[in-house]
């Protein structure tokens, strides 16, 4: 599978992360053949949260690794902290405690990745940074990055601390594509013109952050998928349409159309079906015309000036 750099983490990561929030769904032997499939496929990057199923997400995950450790050197491993019940805290306290959970659950000695998750309002910049140091000192996590932050909130963070953000997981997808359509609009009296997140997009592409779309095929806020939904007849038109040109599936259309952006963002695939999975990792290696890409966007109601 084609690869990318996870920012300026110096890693070699796939294209295509996998999402791992529904793996709980899954029996043992599902989620070891689930995993293995992956890996054959050169998708070795996983993604995880201490939230994903109340931790037994990572739970699930740890007892595929427990029963074939070597697995762990083959593994790419991203979690996420930071979300509680009714807040969130990025406190130096929960931090160091949420990772060591984590580690646990999973049964490994230190995740590739750790992002915060989501902005915490109350968040000290300093405390952040005093637990990355610890976190990087003790080798429980080699790398740091953040999720649904926009530009202001990341340099605070990068003011206080020393690790470079590596990963910004930002919800991105072709029917919630606000980042980019703002991008077209510039200086327009449309509704698309209005910046919702501070033009992260370019942000990220200028400080060599990764931009991770999550719920890539859904629509609105887990409203749904996409595709095949009578919500969007003209796109899943154009999906299809170019689908049967490329003999893959409007999936494949669909994250292929995020991977041909020039930020080399690593789109989240949150399946647990082998078949769809395989789908998804497909648009690794298929490039989409200019054209196509702005056929598809236009046909999800986007706006050019």
């Amino acid at each position: 599978m084609r690869t990318i750099k996870l920012g300026r983490s110096g890693l070699d990561v796939p294209a295509v992360a996998v999402g791992c929030m529904r793996i709980n769904a899954l029996s043992d032997a599902e989620a070891e053949r689930f995993v293995h499939t992956a890996l054959e496929a050169g998708a070795n990057f996983f993604d995880h949260a201490d939230i994903y199923g109340g931790g037994a997400c990572e739970e699930l995950f740890g007892r595929v690794l427990r029963r074939e450790p070597s697995l762990r050197g083959r593994l790419i491993l991203q979690s996420k902290c930071g979300i509680r019940k009714g807040m969130y805290d990025f406190s130096k306290e929960y931090i160091l405690s949420s990772v060591d959970g984590i580690l646990k659950r999973l049964g490994t000695e230190y995740l590739d990745v750790l992002l915060l998750h989501r902005p915490d309002a109350l968040m000290e910049p300093d405390e952040v940074a005093e637990a990355f140091d610890t976190l990087a000192g003790n080798g429980k996590v080699r790398h740091f990055g953040v999720s649904n932050q926009n530009p202001m909130q990341m340099e605070l963070l990068r003011r206080s601390v020393r690790q470079p953000i590596c990963v910004d997981q930002l919800q991105l997808s072709i029917t919630n594509a606000t980042m980019i359509s703002q991008g077209l609009n510039v200086n327009m009296e449309n509704g698309a013109a209005l910046c919702r997140d501070g033009s992260v997009l370019d942000y990220c592409r200028l400080n060599d952050i990764t931009i991770q779309p999550w719920s890539p095929v859904q629509y609105g806020f887990f409203e749904g998928v996409f595709i095949g939904s009578g919500k969007y007849p003209a796109l899943n038109r154009k999906l299809e349409e170019i689908a049967q040109r490329y003999g893959v599936t409007p999936t494949t259309i669909a994250f292929a159309w995020l991977l041909r952006h020039p930020a080399h963002m690593q789109p989240v695939c949150g399946t647990t079906k082998l078949p769809r999975l395989m789908e998804v990792l497909k648009a690794a290696d298929l490039t989409l015309t200019r054209a196509e890409w702005y056929e598809i966007f236009l046909s999800a109601g986007n706006e050019l000036p």
